[in-house]
């Protein structure tokens, strides 16, 4: 049995794919070119012309991208038996991936009203709030997924702390067996009630993942229309530091948007290495487009993955263009967790252009910030590794995938010279070794994992992505569709959430006027 399997992708420029019209969201062909030192996206509908974009800010890193991909087998339990991509979503029998993270917004309403949010209930004109009942239906699809029960959760919205039984969600999660339970959200409860992230922790969450935009003022107003936000930011990350027995772990989630805080991306960075006790990863988000934009606006606006990794070269003293890799690439090492154990693990099977990653290390001893492919050699580590993993079988009879194995071939491309003092190969290894989160922990400890999702809008839409796509939302009818099809495209959001809503009226006649619902 395999998880993952060879891609299927056209490799090289030009190429072409299947995209849709911005405006009727009809099916189109579109084509993927160079231009400039950029790769760029463009498409005709028959009725509304052309649309051009910019879909990967470097070319030179797209088509090194292009080398980590790899494809999953699906799932063995598919919803929808489909052809008619991206209409019938599902997950139908043309998706590549299981779900590796699933979003459940437990709620549209919210206590903020951010200028660059598409889903809250103030802007709606409805609530959607899934009962506690609906929620649970939806964890349980998840968890029967097959051939891998979905690992991971993440509790979205508007804002999911606000959820009446928030912390009973939680609980639930853990009883439901995920072994990653995350919550989205802007920080202003935990920033408001002390006590709050310790209930989070008591109750079963794993991760916050905290809206964190950057350190000018003028990036909080124009991105979240909050004056001062970046106090209460910094308060949440304190109380969160001051859990027990240990700090709740935060990742930092800034939506970057061109001219705005673009600047500031390696200076987040640094603000999480300061505060590795608490802060152990840095996922930027480019900010994706909705409604129409004039073509010469989205050109100028647009920022990407291959823009963010020239920012960050550009804005420190230690990254290369090198040290990046495609999420993919991760799907090769849960491949080789699931042929050592002989048991199916998550595997990150996303297109090679969906998202980006790397670990930096703190050198304390030496002051130095260090990037794991300095002491790694990553590329010739996946190169030998590739061939042997994608011929080996789930049969007990192969030997290759042995400890003693693994030990002589991860220190064959392993420079300890150049390593950060405390670290020691061996704490990679023992990961294969002990298959635990113990183990994996130990892994992450004065390190920081730094990631960006550049998710679709209806500009750069390519269906050889959204059936890749590893990120998924579950809803109350017992669809699981993925992040990109539920947000842009033909708009699976607004459907599921008018077909289990109310109005602003309703709701406040019900519940009074709560949090969110105080209308324009």
């Amino acid at each position: 049995m395999y998880i993952i399997q060879p891609s299927k992708l056209k490799t090289g420029l030009p190429k072409q794919t299947l995209s849709i019209c911005p405006v009727c969201k009809k099916v189109i062909p579109a084509t993927i070119y160079e231009e400039n030192g950029k790769v760029m996206y463009k498409k005709t509908c028959p009725e509304h012309g052309e649309f051009k974009d910019i879909y990967f800010g470097d070319v030179e890193t797209y088509l090194r991208y292009e080398k980590f991909a790899f494809d999953g087998v699906g799932l063995s339990n598919p919803q929808i038996d489909s052809a008619n991509c991206p209409y019938d979503c599902g997950l139908c029998t043309l998706h590549y991936s299981h779900t590796s993270l699933a979003n459940i917004d437990l709620t549209n309403r919210c206590n903020l009203r951010c200028p660059i949010c598409f889903a809250n209930a103030n802007a709606a004109g409805y609530v959607y709030e899934p009962s506690f009942d609906e929620i649970v239906h939806m964890m349980e699809v998840l968890r029967n997924e097959k051939p891998v029960p979905t690992p991971a959760v993440q509790f979205a919205g508007g804002e999911p702390t606000i959820y009446p039984k928030f912390l009973e969600v939680i609980r639930k999660a853990r009883e439901l067996g995920f072994s990653q339970i995350q919550v989205a959200t802007n920080g202003v409860r935990i920033a408001h009630e002390p006590d709050f992230a310790q209930k989070m922790l008591d109750a079963g969450l794993h991760t916050v993942y905290l809206q964190f935009d950057g350190f000018k003022e003028t990036t909080y107003i124009k991105t979240r229309g909050r004056p001062g936000f970046l106090k209460e930011k910094l308060q949440a990350i304190d109380y969160l530091r001051h859990t027990k027995p240990k700090p709740l772990a935060t990742v930092l989630v800034p939506v970057i948007v061109k001219g705005v805080n673009d600047d500031e991306v390696s200076q987040i960075i640094d603000f999480g290495l300061k505060n590795l006790d608490v802060i152990r990863s840095v996922n930027f988000q480019p900010v994706s487009f909705a409604g129409r934009i004039p073509q010469d606006e989205l050109i100028v606006g647009r920022y990407t993955q291959g823009d963010l990794i020239k920012d960050l070269v550009n804005q420190t003293n230690y990254f290369e263009k090198k040290d990046f890799f495609p999420i993919p690439i991760a799907a090769l090492f849960s491949e080789l967790a699931s042929q050592l154990f002989r048991h199916p693990y998550v595997a990150f099977t996303s297109h090679p252009h969906c998202g980006t990653a790397t670990y930096v290390f703190m050198d304390y001893d030496n002051n130095k910030i260090i990037p794991i492919t300095r002491f790694i050699d990553v590329e010739g580590l996946v190169e030998e590794l590739k061939p042997k993993i994608l011929e080996a079988k789930f049969d007990g009879k192969s030997k290759v995938f042995s400890i003693p194995y693994l030990y002589r071939l991860f220190n064959k491309y392993y420079d300890s010279s150049n390593a950060p003092s405390h670290f020691k190969i061996k704490e990679i290894l023992d990961v294969f070794k002990e298959g635990t989160k113990d183990a994996l922990g130990k892994l992450h400890w004065d390190s920081m994992f730094i990631g960006a999702m550049h998710f679709q809008d209806e500009y750069n839409y390519d269906l050889e992505r959204l059936k890749r796509c590893v990120i998924h939302y579950a809803t109350p009818d017992g669809r699981v569709i993925p992040f990109c099809a539920y947000n842009s495209g033909p708009v699976y959001r607004t459907e599921v959430e008018k077909k289990y809503s109310m109005t602003l009226e309703e709701y406040r006649k019900r519940y009074g006027n709560v949090v969110g619902t105080e209308g324009a």
